[in-house]
C-alpha cells in the first residue's frame, strides 16, 4: 500500500510541476479526447501491455460544420510473447485538415522489465514512414488575390521516421513518456513554394485508479504535449468505472475545449467509446463540436488482473 502511495505521489507531483507552466495552445499532430486508449499512436512502449491480441480503430471528426476541418482515423493492434517480455504493434493513421492528407503506417517493439510484483516498465521504440500530400492549387482564394505558397501541389512525400518511448504500469496506474518522431523532416516539393516540417513532439502521460468499491472505480488521467518552440497542449480527464460495465467521464483541454466520455464494456473484451467535444476557443462559434468514435477487441487475454483493462 505505501509503494502504491509512492507512485500517486510521482503522479501528483510531476501534474503539478506541468500546471506551473505559462500555457498556451494550437494543434500540431492530431489530439485524441479518448487518449489513454489510444495511446500505441504515440508510445511504443505501450505496445504488449493488453497481454492479448489487441485491435483498436478510432474515428475523429474535429471542429463538424467547418469545412476542411481535422478528420483523423487509426488502426491499431499489439501482441506479446508467450514470456510477456516482448510486445508488438502495428498503427496506421490517417490525418486530413483541408487539401491536406497525411497517411503513417509505424510498427511498435517494446521490451519489459518488472519493477516488482505488480508493476512492470516498458521501453519500446517505434518505426515507419508517413505519406503527405497537398493539393495546394485545389484552395479558394480572395478574388484578385495569389498566394504564392498556394501554387502546384504536393504529391507523394514519403518521410521516414523512428521514436522512442517508456511506459511505467499495474494495475491501477500508468505513467509514460514518448518521443513518437524524433526526425524533423522536411516537406519541400519542387512543384510548389510550400515548406513544411514533421515537429519533433514530447508527451508526458499518467493516470490512477481509485477503487472505493468492488463495482465503482474512480480514475483520473492526464497528457501533456510539447515541442520546442511552440505552445504546450495539456489535457486533464476523470472517469467513473460502474460494475465493470460502463465508464463515464469529462475532460478539460486548457484554453480548448471541454468534453464528454462514455464508453461500455462487453465480456471485457469488446469495447465501444464515444466522446464528444465543446469548443471553448474562438472557433466555438464556428463549428458543432467535435465526435470521437472508438472501438477494440481482444483475443486471448493473458492478464491476472480480475476487473477489466483501466487504461
Amino acid at each position: 500500500m505505501i509503494f502504491q502511495l509512492n507512485k500517486f505521489k510521482i503522479i501528483l507531483i510531476i501534474l503539478l510541476l506541468i500546471l506551473l507552466v505559462k500555457l498556451s495552445f494550437a494543434q500540431q499532430d492530431p489530439m485524441f479526447t479518448q487518449y489513454h486508449f489510444n495511446t500505441q499512436t504515440y508510445n511504443p512502449a505501450y505496445a504488449g501491455t493488453w497481454k492479448s491480441l489487441g485491435f483498436m480503430v478510432l474515428g475523429r471528426h474535429q471542429w463538424t460544420g467547418i469545412d476542411g476541418a481535422p478528420e483523423t482515423y487509426t488502426f491499431s493492434v499489439q501482441s506479446n510473447t508467450k514470456n510477456d517480455k516482448v510486445g508488438l504493434g502495428l498503427n496506421f493513421i490517417s490525418d486530413k485538415v483541408g487539401m491536406e492528407k497525411r497517411h503513417s503506417l509505424f510498427g511498435d517493439y517494446s521490451y519489459g522489465l518488472k519493477i516488482d510484483e505488480n508493476s512492470m516498465l516498458r521501453l519500446g521504440v517505434k518505426f515507419g514512414v508517413s505519406n503527405y500530400r497537398n493539393n495546394l492549387s485545389d484552395y479558394q482564394q480572395y478574388p484578385g488575390e495569389q498566394d504564392p505558397t498556394l501554387i502546384g501541389d504536393i504529391e507523394n512525400h514519403y518521410m521516414p521516421n523512428f521514436g522512442v518511448g517508456a511506459y511505467w504500469f499495474s494495475e491501477n496506474f500508468f505513467l509514460g513518456f514518448s518521443i513518437p518522431k524524433i526526425l524533423e523532416n522536411s516537406v519541400d516539393d519542387s512543384n510548389s513554394n510550400l515548406n513544411q516540417t514533421e515537429i519533433r513532439q514530447y508527451y508526458l502521460s499518467g493516470g490512477y485508479v481509485f477503487d472505493f468499491s468492488e463495482s465503482f472505480q474512480f480514475k483520473p488521467t492526464f497528457l501533456t504535449k510539447a515541442t520546442v518552440g511552440s505552445p504546450i497542449q495539456f489535457d486533464i480527464t476523470a472517469n467513473f468505472l460502474m460494475a465493470e460495465k460502463v465508464w463515464l467521464g469529462a475532460m478539460y483541454r486548457v484554453g480548448d475545449a471541454f468534453g464528454f466520455i462514455a464508453q461500455w464494456i462487453f465480456d471485457k473484451k469488446l469495447r465501444i467509446g464515444y466522446a464528444y467535444d465543446y469548443t471553448t476557443s474562438e472557433l466555438q462559434r464556428f463549428n458543432n463540436g467535435t465526435h470521437e468514435v472508438m472501438v477494440s477487441y481482444e483475443i486471448g487475454v493473458k492478464r491476472k488482473w480480475s476487473k477489466p483493462r483501466m487504461f
